[in-house]
């Protein structure tokens, strides 16, 4: 666990290397959050867990779980703190200077406002769900990753009416960041629904609200030996995910102490889990400007070369009939082994598809070839990891949806 923070440092320290183009050092930032978070998720969660259970017993490295969860945060913290320095002191500085801007809701202009107010109102408005929090309804479930904001409000009906407190869950359907005006230029989604809150609570007064985000434990346990039915006990265990114990709570700097306090009763955390940042909550939303076509701000492309017997245009299975074909991935355009699948799919010769497949994504091309040679007749076999952490759910809506 200590050793992937120092590799979470090199990460980081890729971001703040200036040497590398604007947008790749973005990119290295949203990493770092995403690595952090799967880091929070599995591992952290996998040491609290032998707390609560009472296991002393210390690892190779001679700690024991409490000893390396006070360690992870006395590492970790320092590196928040210098990733949003990074982001909000240097990152974006730059980026706007290249015409790329993240602007404050509070300094758009009125058209801009307008524009960022009628968006609200057409696809923010009617997808918000403010609850409500008093005797009559508990403390709602937060999401693991969600972005939410707690609220205070109080009632104009009558004078000294007690405050109340409401959650709102960012959408996250919606794209985290909302562009005002025609150009590179955007303002945070939250920002934006903080600002309208207003219409939300009718005969009530906005006192103040702030950003928290809780990650909670994704492992997955399966005893192995004692699962009739693997993929069933793995989709068993997604659905059991969703609602893992808090493992990190993360608040806005501008959070009162009497609404944090709060937050750690009802979420159920420590004051150790509580990370406190001067900057965005979810940094991956700025994913999105990874994706401009801003080629000066990015690495240029690695030129991939295919093999020369596969490049003359000749059938896969003809080049392979006179001997090997040598590919070195990232140097080979991994095409190559794509065009193969998809080759052997369509190919009438073919009984039999035999392949290992570690990791794959939501819309993996090799995924739907096999599905289709599947749907063909081929017989398709795919060794595949069920248990590779956070990828189960692709890998389970791949072979449930295969047979």
């Amino acid at each position: 666990e200590l050793s992937l923070i120092e590799f979470f440092r090199q990460v980081l320290d890729e971001a703040r290397d200036d040497r590398n183009p604007l947008l790749e050092r973005l990119r290295f930032l949203i990493i770092f959050s995403s690595i952090v978070d799967e880091f929070f998720m599995v591992r952290v969660s996998g040491l609290k867990e032998e707390v609560e259970h009472g296991w002393e017993q210390p690892s190779l490295d001679g700690l024991t779980a409490a000893e390396q969860l006070a360690e992870i945060r006395t590492r970790l913290q320092p590196l928040a703190l210098e990733q949003m320095r990074c982001l909000k002191e240097d990152v974006l500085p730059a980026l706007a200077r290249e015409g790329i801007v993240i602007a404050p809701y509070e300094s758009l202009t009125k058209a801009e406002r307008y524009q960022a107010d009628e968006y609200f109102g057409r696809e923010v408005f009617p997808v918000l769900t403010p609850l409500a929090v008093d005797p009559a309804h508990p403390f709602p479930y937060i999401s693991g990753l969600s972005l939410n904001f707690g609220i205070m409000v109080r009632s104009t009906a009558a004078e000294a009416t007690p405050t109340r407190f409401i959650r709102l869950k960012v959408p996250p359907s919606l794209p985290g960041l909302v562009q005002v005006g025609d150009t590179t230029r955007y303002t945070f989604l939250s920002e934006v629904i903080a600002c309208n809150l207003g219409s939300l609570f009718h005969g009530m007064s906005v006192e103040h609200a702030h950003m928290f985000r809780v990650t909670r434990d994704a492992d997955i346990d399966i005893r192995e030996e004692e699962a009739g039915d693997l993929l069933s006990a793995l989709q068993r265990e997604l659905r059991k995910r969703r609602f893992g114990s808090p493992v990190k709570l993360e608040v806005a700097a501008d959070m009162p102490e009497e609404m944090l306090l709060y937050l750690m009763e009802s979420i159920g955390v420590e004051p150790d889990d509580v990370y406190i940042l001067d900057g965005p909550l979810n940094i991956l939303d700025l994913g999105v400007l990874c994706d401009l076509d801003r080629p000066d701000l990015k690495h240029t492309p690695l030129r991939t070369v295919r093999p020369k017997r596969l490049a003359q245009g000749k059938s896969v299975f003809d080049a392979i009939r006179h001997g090997d074909v040598l590919l070195h991935h990232p140097y080979t355009d991994y095409s190559t082994v794509t065009n193969f699948v998809r080759a052997a799919a369509n190919d009438k010769n073919v009984l039999a598809i035999k392949i290992c497949l570690y990791r794959t994504g939501q819309q993996s091309e090799i995924a739907e070839i096999l599905r289709q040679a599947g749907e063909q007749g081929k017989q398709v076999t795919a060794l595949i990891e069920l248990k590779a952490r956070l990828s189960a759910q692709a890998f389970t809506l791949f072979t449930g949806s295969s047979g």
